[in-house]
C-alpha cells in the first residue's frame, strides 16, 4: 500500500470514530433503506457499519380504506410477523440510530377519519401503543417515514397531524417524507407543509432536470438552493443520492469525491442543512464510508469551525 493511501485510511478512519462519538439529533447525519434486497444483510449488520444515523424499514403497504397493512420487507420475513427483527432493531437504537417505518405502496386514504384510524394502527402497532400482534414484536419504533410515489395522494396531511398528535415530552414521534426534487412534490407537498416533519430526504436522483449528471451538479444546487432549502415546511434537509450507479437506472450517482469537493460544500451552510439520504444499504458497498466525515464537516475540524476555509480543507483530506 503506498504511504499516501495508507495516510488516506488511516485519516479516514480516524474521522469516522471522532463523526460516531459526537453522533447527536442536531449534528448532520446519513440516513438509508433497509428491506428491499434478502443480499443486503441483517438489519443489525447495517447499523454496525457505523455509518448511518437513520434507517428506514422499507416498506409498509396496503393501508387506508379498510386494507389490512402488510409489511413488505422482500422476504427478510414474513409479512405479518417479523418480530424477529425486535432485538436488531433495539440493537441499532442502542447505537444511538434511529428506526423508522416507510410507508411505501400505493396509500389509499379516504377521509380525515381514515387518515387518523392509519395514525391509531401505525400507532399501536409500531410505536408507543399497545396491540396484542405488533408485527415487529416489542421493539418501539422512533418514527414514521413517507415514501409515496403513488396511490391517492388526499389526507396524506391529515395522517402527518394525526401521527404528530402521540408526540409526547418522553418519547417523539418522528415524521420523515422522500419526496421526488421536481418541485413541488406532487404526492407529498401538502404534508410537508404542515412543517411537521423532522427530516425531508429529497431525492434527486431518476429525476434528470434536477440531478447530478455527466459531472456537472448546477441543475442539483439550482433545485436545492432555489426550491427545497426555502420549502416551508422543511425542518431538516437531506440530499437523496444512489449509493450505486446501479441504484438509479434513471441516473444522477455522484462519484464521491466529487460529492465531497464540489457539491457538499455548496449545500452545508444552508441552516437547515441534515446531511445525506442514500438509497439503499445493498447498494452501499463502501460510499457512505468514503462520505461519512464529510458529511458532517465539524468532524473535519474536531468539533470545532476551522479558520480555513471548509472547501480547502475538505480537498486536503481527499486528494491522494
Amino acid at each position: 500500500m503506498a504511504p499516501c493511501f495508507r495516510a488516506l485510511v488511516i485519516a479516514i478512519t480516524l474521522l469516522l470514530m471522532i463523526s460516531s462519538a459526537i453522533r447527536s439529533s442536531d449534528a448532520a447525519g446519513i440516513a438509508t433503506y433497509w428491506g428491499q434486497n434478502t443480499d443486503e444483510g441483517s438489519l443489525e449488520d447495517a447499523c454496525r457499519r457505523g455509518t448511518y444515523d437513520y434507517v428506514n424499514l422499507a416498506f409498509l403497504i396496503n393501508y387506508g380504506n379498510g386494507q389490512t397493512p402488510e409489511l413488505n420487507l422482500a422476504g427478510h420475513c414474513e409479512r405479518s410477523a417479523c418480530s424477529s427483527l425486535s432485538s436488531e432493531i433495539k440493537a441499532c437504537q442502542q447505537r444511538g440510530i434511529q428506526v423508522l417505518l416507510s410507508l411505501g405502496g400505493a396509500p389509499n386514504l379516504s377521509s380525515r377519519d381514515d387518515a387518523k384510524e392509519v395514525a391509531s394502527y401505525l400507532y399501536n402497532n409500531f410505536l408507543g401503543g399497545d396491540s396484542e400482534n405488533r408485527p415487529l414484536g416489542d421493539a418501539v419504533l422512533d418514527g414514521i417515514d413517507f415514501h409515496i410515489q403513488g396511490g391517492r395522494r388526499d389526507f396524506l396531511d391529515d395522517l402527518a397531524k394525526a401521527l404528530s398528535e402521540y408526540r409526547t415530552t418522553e418519547r417523539r414521534v418522528h415524521l420523515s417524507a422522500a419526496p421526488q426534487c421536481s418541485y413541488p412534490d406532487y404526492y407529498l407537498d401538502a404534508a410537508i407543509r404542515t412543517g411537521l416533519f423532522d427530516y425531508v430526504w429529497v431525492q434527486f436522483f431518476n429525476n434528470p432536470p434536477c440531478q447530478y449528471s455527466m459531472g456537472n451538479a448546477n441543475n442539483l444546487i439550482n433545485s436545492w438552493s432555489s426550491h427545497w432549502a426555502s420549502h416551508p415546511g422543511v425542518n431538516k434537509l437531506f440530499l437523496g443520492l444512489p449509493a450505486s450507479p446501479e441504484a438509479a437506472p434513471s441516473g444522477g450517482f455522484i462519484p464521491h469525491r466529487m460529492l465531497i469537493r464540489e457539491v457538499l460544500p455548496q449545500i452545508q451552510d444552508y441552516p437547515n442543512y441534515g446531511g445525506v439520504m442514500l438509497w439503499n444499504v445493498y447498494y452501499d458497498e463502501n460510499y457512505s464510508q468514503a462520505i461519512r466525515p464529510y458529511v458532517n464537516p465539524e468532524t473535519l475540524t474536531f468539533g470545532r469551525r476551522s479558520k480555513y476555509p471548509r472547501k480547502s480543507m475538505i480537498k486536503s483530506f481527499v486528494d491522494e
